[in-house]
């Protein structure tokens, strides 16, 4: 236990839940327990139980909105076997496979690494289960008209409220986490860059941070183009303002992204969106082969980044050096991977660790395989493709917006799992929503009750919703 603190707040959180799905609709006190818990719990603690995943700032949210959904349930929504459910499975049932290929003992200089079983098999189980319960609840909650709306609208006013504590950590320096928490999540120089500093409060790493707060933008950049008001105010300005935080939050690959996508989202058309978020996720599924089959061109990469910035360069060669060697090492064992606690990883001869693992996929890669990379990108990026495609069966145009908008906000955080690892409830909440809102679009004929609820008459359908 790091903290008294941190530990009090996982432990109160179920109750805050309890209290958010008491006074809101069901939809908005689901978005709220998760991008809460993102926002507010603390990292890096965790509530360890013998035989059972660890409680922290990913898995309690994640567990809470899923009880509620579960318990809550009227009648079980009947499903379809496709290949969204094959991926699941294969998520969720590849880890039996990579233990069983993976009792053997490494040994590397005087370190030695003991073989996984069938009993490490159910704890990756458990770990994915946990991962999948926001995506399993969007899928079904959120696959109304009216949700991703809901979505946007949560997203843009948690950015606004969230850019507060940022301010204060860009002037004064990360502090608040370890004024409430007691401890640091992480290595304060990381987040020192040139004269000023990265802001994380309680994300965890400024790179979070960062990437949240180019989220908030995209939902409000959505509300701004389909004329949606914000508290009776144009959602303009709030796009104008949280671009300048994005800006200031010192992340290279945050404000690229939003300099690529909220464009995008302001003014191309839903078709130009729903094509480039498909085209973005099927890069990310791409990016490995490529990478292993040296197609990547990483020199001319560092080289066009250097005319910009020596230090940002000199971080990415780092990211390219490790990434070759550790993608050689997982191809030793390509299909199902090398399994979990560090045996991914690559040593020397005396035992040192000797590589930086940055990127999810190449974490993914390592410890589950191809396979293992397949069924969690692919789920993924299935809810983009799928909701892409389905954005003509939407009502209006305003839905439409919405629809694309999330996709293309989901497809560019799929995108940055590859130089990063922080895949988040909330991504696969709402990628569970765009999944959820295809399926429903194919199900539903075009303009029925179920398509035409009204933002009046909304409170009332989320609490009526199963």
């Amino acid at each position: 236990m790091k903290s008294t603190t941190a530990t009090l707040a996982l432990l109160l959180w179920p109750l805050v839940a309890v209290a958010l799905f008491a006074a809101l609709p069901k939809v908005q006190a689901t978005l709220w327990t998760i991008i809460g818990g993102q926002l507010l719990l603390p990292v890096g603690e965790a509530i360890k139980i013998e035989m059972i995943p660890p409680f922290d700032k990913a898995s309690v949210p994640s567990l809470c909105i899923f009880m509620v959904f579960v318990f809550s349930r009227r009648q079980p929504r009947k499903l379809g076997i496709g290949l969204p459910e094959f991926l699941i499975a294969t998520f969720l049932l590849g880890p039996i496979a990579t233990s069983l290929l993976n009792n053997d003992v490494i040994f590397a200089g005087d370190r030695v690494i003991p073989g996984v079983g069938l009993y490490d098999a159910g704890s990756a189980i458990g770990a994915a289960f946990i991962a999948l319960m926001p995506f399993f609840v969007g899928r079904t909650l959120l696959r109304g008209s009216y949700a991703n709306e809901q979505i946007l609208k949560a997203l843009t006013l948690a950015g606004l409220f969230y850019s507060i504590p940022m301010l204060f950590e860009m002037w004064f320096s990360p502090q608040l986490h370890a004024w409430i928490y007691g401890y640091y999540p992480t290595d304060f120089i990381q987040q020192v860059r040139g004269d000023g500093y990265r802001p994380m409060v309680f994300m965890g790493h400024g790179l979070i941070a960062a990437t949240f707060m180019f989220m908030t933008v995209c939902a409000a950049a959505a509300l701004w183009r389909t004329k949606t008001r914000i508290a009776s105010y144009s959602a303009g300005w709030a796009v104008s303002y949280l671009s300048v935080v994005l800006g200031l939050c010192r992340s290279a690959g945050a404000a690229i992204f939003g300099v690529a996508v909220v464009p995008l989202i302001c003014f191309a058309r839903p078709r130009a969106q729903s094509m480039a978020a498909t085209m973005l996720v099927l890069a990310a599924l791409l990016y490995p082969m490529l990478r292993f089959s040296g197609l990547v061109p990483t020199s001319q990469i560092l080289e066009s980044v250097e005319s910009f910035s020596k230090q940002r360069a000199d971080s990415l060669r780092v990211r390219f050096e490790n990434e070759a060697m550790l993608v050689g090492h997982a191809f030793e064992r390509p299909v199902f991977g090398w399994g979990r606690y560090g045996r991914s990883r690559v040593y020397s001869d005396e035992g040192r660790d000797v590589s930086v693992t940055d990127g999810r996929w190449v974490i993914t890669i390592g410890q589950f395989g191809i396979v293992g990379f397949i069924a969690e990108f692919g789920l993924l990026a299935l809810a983009v493709i799928k909701a892409a495609a389905a954005y003509r069966l939407a009502g209006s145009y305003k839905e439409r917006i919405f629809l694309t908008a999330l996709a293309l906000l989901v497809a560019a955080n799929v995108v940055d799992l590859l130089p990063n690892s922080s895949l988040l409830p909330m991504t696969w909440l709402f990628a569970g929503a765009l999944l959820g809102r295809s399926e429903a679009l194919r199900e539903v004929p075009l303009r029925s009750p179920e398509a035409a609820i009204s933002p009046q008459n909304y409170g009332k359908a989320a609490r009526a919703m199963p």
